[in-house]
């Protein structure tokens, strides 16, 4: 199959690296997140922009216990450049999630992490997706290397 062939065949918005691995043992660290009742919306399950917060929270939850974050006064913060999420299954309160995150790029000032979202119990995925973050100057905003201390807690979820 030619390129063009295989580039027709994806969807326009697929990108390249989909499907994001969706079964726990792809996985380094896990969260564990109750859902709550106002996570549910109207159609009686979590809405998806739900799903993005939970995403923030394992990502977020790691750097400042792992890698010593201070949301508040550390000189360099993490910007989110690029989140995407794929839904595989509904999830619903009073669902309790295993959220799994791994990092799949480190670079100078840019983190790629994949994450999946578990049922608990269930070994495949109810949505899985990446989260990009970009470490810059809190007060310039201009791009700065990754700290070392948040690079030291990532770097044993590289995969």
């Amino acid at each position: 199959m030619t390129a063009r062939a295989a580039s027709a065949e994806r969807r326009p918005s697929e990108p390249d690296d989909w499907p994001i691995p969706a079964t726990r043992a792809a996985y380094a660290a896990f969260l564990e997140i109750p859902t709550r009742w106002m996570d549910n919306d109207v159609y009686g399950h979590v809405n998806n922009v739900t799903y993005y917060a939970y995403f923030d929270t394992v990502v977020n939850e790691h750097l400042v216990r792992a890698g010593g974050l201070d949301v508040d006064r550390s000189p360099a913060i993490g910007v989110v450049v690029e989140t995407a999420c794929r839904f595989h299954k509904a999830l619903a309160f009073p669902d309790v999630l295993d959220a799994g995150m791994r990092v799949v790029a480190l670079g100078r000032s840019s983190v790629r992490y994949e994450i999946a979202l578990f049922r608990q119990g269930d070994d495949d995925a109810a949505a899985s997706g990446r989260f990009v973050h970009v470490w810059v100057d809190r007060e310039t905003r201009r791009p700065v290397p990754v700290p070392p201390s948040i690079r030291s807690a990532l770097e044993p979820l590289l995969r």
